[in-house]
């Protein structure tokens, strides 16, 4: 399969990329490159081969979930610096309009 560098111009089109010439040359050389090796990837028996899931044979070890004793509403305000009796007190950011 070829590429030409009217598909480069076009995918890039498609894809909302800003491309010049010399930059779709290069892409169309990296694309011929990309398109060969799975050609030689096609060109291989691969019967009998199992499909690669993981790239390691480790699992993820995870730690058990601890509760622990939470803050109290009090507690968490009592270093604001601005706070009424339940809330965080922040100066406004929006205007409504």
């Amino acid at each position: 399969m070829s590429i030409q560098q009217a598909d480069i111009l076009k995918l890039a089109h498609l894809a909302r990329l800003k491309m010049t010439e010399e930059e779709a040359t290069a892409m169309q050389a990296d694309m011929v490159k990309i398109l060969e090796f799975v050609s030689q990837i096609e060109a291989m028996d691969l019967d009998g081969v199992e499909p690669l899931v993981y790239l390691s044979d480790r699992e993820n070890v995870l730690r058990d979930d601890q509760s622990n004793e939470a803050m109290t509403q009090k507690q968490a305000l009592s270093n604001a610096p601005d706070a009424n009796s339940d809330y965080f007190k922040v100066p406004r950011f929006m205007d409504k309009s």
